[in-house]
């Protein structure tokens, strides 16, 4: 069976920390495509208080056998204590786009 594919969510708090963690994660090989959304709003409760900040939204393509090492490096470079990472696999989809993630990422 192939290496499942995976779309994960990490949400940034601007624009230069977003192309940073993208940059890093498709020229290491653990992702083969990061799409960043600019302009999102986050509501959420941190520590007691309900807060709004504006984001930058990465979707970031890869395979399962590399999620690992994506989560330790995304980790490394996040500016937040703790970052947004939601993972989700890919059931359905373009089977050669799906094929594309998985060479490119060297699974």
């Amino acid at each position: 069976m192939p290496d499942i594919v995976l779309l994960c969510y990490c949400s940034c708090p601007d624009a230069a920390s977003a192309q940073a963690i993208a940059e890093a994660l498709v020229n290491e090989r653990l992702a083969a495509c990061v799409s960043r959304l600019p302009g999102i709003s986050s509501t959420y409760r941190w520590q007691g208080t309900v807060t709004t900040d504006s984001e930058e939204l990465l979707l970031i393509k890869t395979a399962a056998g590399r999620f690992d090492a994506l989560k330790a490096r995304l980790l490394e470079l996040h500016p937040y204590e703790l970052p947004e990472l939601i993972a989700v696999p890919a059931k359905f989809g373009h089977t050669a786009y799906l094929d594309w993630v998985r060479q490119a990422v060297g699974s």
